[in-house]
């Protein structure tokens, strides 16, 4: 049984909106803003983590190592939170017209595995994200082909109104694969080794 994050989009492929899609850039900002104002930010200094996204990640290590215990308000809100982010992502990815909802909606879907904090080491939370530190490298090389594949799609969708089914594969795989790293070194829902491929 796969005990990783999946996570399933519904890309509209044809009939798409050129002018949504030329605008996309734009009509994202309400949503970053929003997805953002979850991040703890200090204004004082100069940091660029201001579009990071605010994951419940230190309590949860400490009630795993401490307690053994996933508190379900943290899981809750750890998972609606990546869902929101990927509906973000796939809208502003061109994935799909229909613009972000706050809540969850049937075009995409993240599922998380079940948790169950006595199965999982209660020491790995310490070393995981060292121990993923192989698949930032492959993702970041994920995230410059899906950026190409993405201003591809972009060109298609305005001059053509259909996105390349190619093109949505390989988006929706990096969104997938960064989403099982994420659920694995962070959100701890897993001692199961992401894979490395799409």
């Amino acid at each position: 049984m796969n005990q990783q994050i999946q996570t399933q989009i519904d890309v509209s492929l044809t009939e798409r909106d050129r002018v949504s899609a030329f605008f996309r850039i734009i009509l994202v900002v309400p949503m970053a803003i929003f997805l953002s104002s979850f991040t703890p930010t200090d204004f004082s200094t100069n940091t660029s983590g201001y579009f990071a996204i605010g994951f419940l990640v230190l309590p949860v290590a400490l009630a795993i190592i401490f307690r053994q215990v996933y508190p379900s308000y943290l899981l809750a809100f750890n998972e609606a939170l990546l869902s929101l982010q990927t509906r973000v992502d796939a809208y502003l990815l061109l994935l799909t017209d229909e613009y972000p909802s706050i809540e969850e909606n049937d075009i995409v879907s993240v599922t998380f595995p079940p948790v169950d904090a006595k199965a999982l080491n209660r020491w790995l939370p310490l070393v995981k994200w060292f121990l993923a530190i192989p698949l930032y490298f492959v993702g970041v090389a994920y995230v410059i082909y899906a950026s190409f594949l993405t201003i591809f799609a972009w060109f298609s969708v305005v001059f053509t109104g259909n996105y390349p089914e190619a093109c949505a594969e390989g988006v929706v795989g990096t969104i997938a694969y960064w989403n099982r790293v994420l659920g694995y070194a962070f959100l701890l829902v897993t001692d199961e080794y992401p894979v490395f491929s799409l």
